[in-house]
């Protein structure tokens, strides 16, 4: 088994190495002048399994792109098996047509992916489960749900009392996995999406008046949506609101908008990683998930079942 490294995450790539106690694989992805990507493999890896770990995070086209070169070079290099291993994988967003005339782009990556010379594909939280139906070889779907109520069981105290809230009705079985492991209850806020990146709270389903409350999402991106979300659920009478969300896009003035919020705190994983904004905020706490992806590899390597992860 072997560790392949691009650029879009490489303090994680380094955390998963540690944990596999497997040094990552020799490898050299430069730029030309204009900025094209050009990618050396330092190793033999004839009729190895070899894992390319790569977010597809900001900036999103270009570690797309190094992906695909990656597993082309691995591919043209005789590897027996290669599998991307996104934690973040973009453009999930754009899993069906909204309107006339849009495109469908998780599915022209995943279509990207596979042409490319991948054999298995290994993600966490995807935005939508039937993502995984695009593509046309195995994929897994890691579950953050563990690694968040563990990380909620050791940072709050009687979490039976705390209400689990999902920001929207999509997210509803996202949520209830984190409420059925805290013994906790469920609540939703009815929102209305306006245009991309805009919506607005339209109602909130369950009674949240003094109680303490945990906002669950798989994606921040602006964080106006979330922020909006915690101050109608204070303006409804709760005594507190945190979130946990796994994938911490948090772009532009993003870290800013959580810092003014009334949100307590924000809990990412480290599927994407932080910038020095992100890092500096005391608002956003950073939980790794290299030891899930970690574990993840190392069942694949050996054809175990990676399901039991989560049982």
């Amino acid at each position: 088994m072997k560790l392949l490294a691009g650029n879009s995450n490489r303090t994680l790539a380094d955390a998963v190495a540690a944990h596999l106690d497997l040094p990552l694989t020799k490898a050299q992805v430069k730029r030309f002048s204009d900025n094209e990507i050009f990618v050396t493999i330092d190793e033999n890896v004839r009729g190895e399994d070899v894992f390319v770990i790569q977010s597809t995070s900001y900036p999103a086209n270009d570690n797309l792109m190094e992906l695909l070169i990656c597993i082309d070079a691995l591919k043209r290099a005789s590897a027996r098996r290669i599998t991307a291993v996104m934690p973040y994988f973009g453009y999930a967003r754009q899993d069906r047509k909204t309107g006339g005339r849009t495109p469908i782009s998780a599915k022209l990556v995943a279509n990207l992916i596979t042409r490319a010379g991948a054999d298995r594909v290994l993600t966490m939280d995807l935005h939508s489960g039937q993502i995984q139906g695009f593509f046309d070889i195995p994929t897994d779907n890691l579950l953050s749900a563990p690694l968040m109520a563990g990380d909620i069981k050791g940072h709050y105290q009687r979490t039976h009392e705390m209400l689990i809230v999902s920001p929207d009705v999509g997210g509803v079985v996202r949520a209830l996995a984190v409420a059925s492991r805290l013994d906790a209850e469920l609540a939703i806020v009815d929102k209305r999406r306006s245009g991309p990146g805009k919506s607005e709270v339209a109602n909130i389903i369950g009674d949240v008046s003094g109680r303490r409350l945990i906002l669950f999402d798989d994606i921040v991106d602006s964080a106006g949506t979330l922020c909006n979300a915690a101050q109608s659920l204070m303006d409804a009478g709760a005594t507190e609101v945190s979130a946990y969300v796994t994938h911490g896009v948090l772009s532009g003035a993003a870290h800013d908008r959580v810092a003014k919020s009334a949100l307590k705190e924000l809990v990412i994983t480290d599927s994407i990683e932080a910038t020095p904004l992100v890092a500096g905020c005391d608002k956003i706490r950073v939980v790794s998930c290299a030891a899930l992806i970690g574990e993840a590899i190392r069942r694949i390597a050996n054809e175990e079942s990676v399901s039991k992860l989560f049982d």
